[in-house]
């Protein structure tokens, strides 16, 4: 073992020092400071805005992926260099710009996970967390909370605008169920989103955590615009971190909630790492651990359409869902999502109007990494998804977006729509069609799995069921790179679970 901690210059200290103060970050900083007797400072690389100081386009919830909030990544899939993926730069993370779907992982979500020796974390000690964090007004109290933190909202046949109606309808006529609650017992079909988004407001997990009230304990102290460099140690304990401008922040535990980029990008900066990546970088290992080498995300394709004259309203933009297993499904996988949204500038389409069909392969077989470009803080990683790197990968994505493109041909969802914009009307048979979605992939968003966790028999666990870094004391890593497995469904309601449930097993009293 060897130190890298080789700077005084103290700033700060605290017991605990949380890095990233997103989906999971935020809500450890509100949980672990109901202490009074434990201090807790939270150090976000974006702008830690006041709680009623957020700009207009992260509260927008039809609006996505704001520039002037977003890391800049761009990620690699096959057959194309450079994907744009968005990722919230700011207090609340990627909570901010979102799209703000609440979808769980399911069951069979979380039986993956234990495969990979992550113990505590079935369906059943799992659903608990769901239910306490949450409040809404509707669905059956078996699965759903009243009084947590969290608001999410059931989209209603009421809200959808006539084609998010339209295609949950279009999909019924087509054989699919309806599922009136995607966050019950049934996942397997169409119907409107469950959302966190209440009178058209993102509730990112900076308003709804880190509220007015939280914000005032004497014991937590949120810092923005600080972008960490590396975690010190001493030997094999860690004592800290230190910022790109020198900075040290000092914590008897450090807590790395940074995201599937950034904690591993840190961990790697830091030493945690495979050894012989980090050697040609000139950086010393503290830890020869798999960072970075199981990164998985969920390709998508945009099938876009002109809405018809009579059909151009589009808010809300979010929307509604078909979620379904493809021909190649395994076991209980629903594996499939054709989302249907209003994402989407209607000056994009000669009617002024637009709905977009994005097809999603939301269980992956193809793995792919994260690397650094270099030991620079500022310079962002290589991230290469290897999207649709098995010719399974390929075919499943071929057959969800053939599966939009049917219920937008179908008889009930033709009318709202006036013409295809994308691919287009030309692109009609399946290998033309296989190679247009190869060169215009998108991503879903859901990148996951770069700091898995997993029992000791699991070659690529760099960290244990709690997130405390394998071989290393004082440091854990709890958000989305720490799921051993992308779940189907999107992350941002279970990466929030995740630290709660942490917080649960670790900290509360």
């Amino acid at each position: 073992m060897t130190s890298n901690d080789a700077t005084s210059d103290l700033a700060e200290t605290a017991d605990v020092v949380v890095v990233g103060g997103g989906s999971a970050g935020a809500v450890l900083a509100a949980r672990l400071s109901q202490d009074p007797a434990r201090t807790v400072l939270l150090l976000e690389a974006g702008h830690a805005y006041a709680r009623d100081a957020y700009p207009p386009a992260l509260l927008d919830a039809s609006k996505i992926a704001d520039p002037d909030h977003d890391w800049g990544y761009t990620s690699r899939g096959t057959g194309q260099t450079q994907i744009p993926t968005p990722r919230g730069k700011v207090l609340g993370g990627s909570s901010a710009v979102n799209a703000c779907v609440a979808l769980r992982a399911r069951a069979a979500d979380f039986a993956k996970w234990s495969e990979h020796g992550a113990e505590g974390w079935s369906y059943d000690d799992v659903l608990p967390v769901f239910r306490m964090l949450e409040n809404t007004p509707t669905g059956d109290d078996a699965y759903h909370g009243r009084t947590g933190p969290q608001p999410i909202r059931q989209r209603a046949d009421g809200e959808l605008t006539p084609s998010l109606r339209g295609f949950v309808e279009a999909a019924v006529t087509h054989g699919f169920k309806r599922v009136h609650d995607f966050n019950a017992a049934e996942q397997d079909g169409a119907d409107g989103y469950p959302v966190d988004v209440v009178d058209g407001v993102r509730q990112n997990v900076g308003l709804v955590y880190l509220t007015a009230e939280v914000r005032r304990r004497p014991n937590l102290t949120i810092r923005g615009d600080v972008n960490i460099d590396r975690v010190l140690f001493d030997g094999a304990t860690a004592t800290g971190v230190v910022g790109a401008d020198g900075t040290v922040y000092r914590g008897h535990e450090v807590i790395l909630s940074g995201g599937t980029y950034g904690s591993p990008a840190i961990l790697l900066r830091s030493g945690v790492g495979p050894a012989d990546e980090l050697a040609a970088l000139g950086i010393g290992a503290i830890a020869d651990l798999p960072v970075g080498q199981r990164l998985q995300d969920q390709p998508g394709y945009y099938n876009a359409y002109a809405l018809a004259a009579s059909y151009l309203e589009m808010t809300p933009a979010v929307g509604s869902l078909l979620w379904t297993a493809s021909g190649e499904a395994v076991r209980d996988e629903l594996d499939l999502h054709v989302t249907a949204t209003h994402l989407m500038d209607g000056s994009l389409s000669p009617t002024g109007g637009a709905i977009v069909l994005q097809a999603a392969l939301v269980q992956p077989e193809s793995t792919g990494t994260l690397k650094l470009a270099s030991r620079d803080p500022g310079e962002p990683p290589l991230i290469d998804a290897n999207y649709l790197g098995t010719g399974r990968d390929a075919r499943r994505m071929l057959e969800g977006v053939e599966i939009g493109r049917a219920i937008a041909r179908n008889p009930v969802f033709a009318p709202v729509t006036e013409s295809e914009l994308a691919p287009g009307d030309a692109v009609a048979d399946d290998d033309t069609l296989a190679q247009t979605i190869a060169a215009n992939l998108a991503i879903y968003g859901h990148p996951t799995s770069t700091v898995p966790m997993g029992g000791a028999g699991d070659p690529w666990a760099v960290v244990d069921s709690v997130g405390a870094v394998n071989g290393i004391s004082g440091l854990r890593v709890a958000d989305a790179s720490i799921i051993p497995e992308v779940p189907s469904s999107t992350t941002n309601v279970t990466v929030i679970m995740l630290a709660e449930r942490i917080y649960q097993r670790v900290y509360a009293s």
